[in-house]
C-alpha cells in the first residue's frame, strides 16, 4: 500500500474540522483521526477525486474510501477494470494495490455530517492543487466523484467554474488533461438509484479506454 500525504495528519487550517477531529479522538481513540493521505499506485494515469473522509470509513482506517459504503462499490469496480489488484477487505492493511491510479479527496479531514463548508473546501484546495501539479508528468485524466470534487478540481486547475458543467459521464478537455465526471458512489446516491452499478461501470469502462489510449 502506498499512501501519499500532502496535508499533515494534524492539519490545523480549518478550526471546525480540527475541533471535530479532537472530539473523535476522545470518542474513537482507535481511529486514525487525521487528514487522510492519498492512496496511490507508483505511476498514476488517473487521479480519482472524492469528497471527504467518512467518519467511520477513511477517518477510521486512514485510507480513502476504506470501510465505508462508497468503498464497497468503488474498490470492486477498480479491480474489475484493472485499476487495482488483490482483495478489498475494508481495512488499510488488506494488501490491495492500485494500478495506474490514485485516490484522493477534495477535503482531507472528516467534516461533521459529511458536509464541508465552502471555506473549508477552499482552504484544502491548496493540497489538491499541489497533488495535481505533482502528477502532471504522467496523469492523463481526473475522475471527479460528485459536484464538489468536480468544482474543487476546476479550482485547483485554475479553471472557471462555468467552463465545464458537471454531469454524470461528461468528459471535459482541460489542456492535456481529460476531466471525467461521475455521481459520487455514496449510499444515498445508490439507494435512490441516482447512481446504479451499471452507470458507475460505464464511467470506469470509459476511464480504462482513456488510460489505455
Amino acid at each position: 500500500m502506498t499512501l501519499v500525504a500532502l496535508a499533515p495528519k494534524d492539519c490545523p487550517l480549518c478550526p471546525r474540522l480540527l475541533a471535530f477531529r479532537e472530539q473523535n479522538k476522545v470518542k474513537h481513540p482507535d481511529y486514525y483521526n487525521g487528514a487522510v493521505a492519498a492512496f496511490s499506485a507508483p505511476k498514476v494515469k488517473m487521479l480519482i477525486v472524492g469528497l471527504a473522509p467518512g467518519l467511520h470509513g477513511a477517518n477510521a482506517t486512514g485510507r480513502p474510501f476504506t470501510a465505508d459504503y462508497a468503498g464497497d462499490l468503488l474498490y470492486p469496480t477498480l479491480i474489475q477494470y484493472g485499476f487495482a489488484q488483490g482483495k478489498y477487505a475494508e481495512q488499510a492493511d488488506d494488501g490491495l494495490k492500485l494500478i495506474d491510479c490514485r485516490i484522493t479527496n477534495a477535503v482531507r479531514c472528516v467534516p461533521p455530517e459529511n458536509k464541508p463548508t465552502p471555506e473549508e473546501i477552499k482552504i484544502c484546495n491548496q493540497f489538491l492543487e499541489t497533488e495535481i501539479a505533482s502528477l502532471q508528468k504522467d496523469v492523463r485524466m481526473i475522475l471527479t466523484l460528485g459536484l464538489i470534487a468536480h468544482q474543487a478540481t476546476l479550482r485547483a486547475l485554475n479553471i472557471k467554474q462555468s467552463t465545464f458543467k458537471f454531469a454524470h459521464g461528461a468528459e471535459h478537455q482541460a489542456g492535456d488533461l481529460i476531466i471525467l465526471n461521475s455521481y459520487h458512489c455514496s449510499r444515498y446516491n445508490t439507494n435512490t438509484r441516482r447512481l446504479t452499478e451499471a452507470m458507475f461501470h460505464t464511467v470506469f469502462a470509459r476511464a480504462r479506454e482513456l488510460c489505455d489510449t
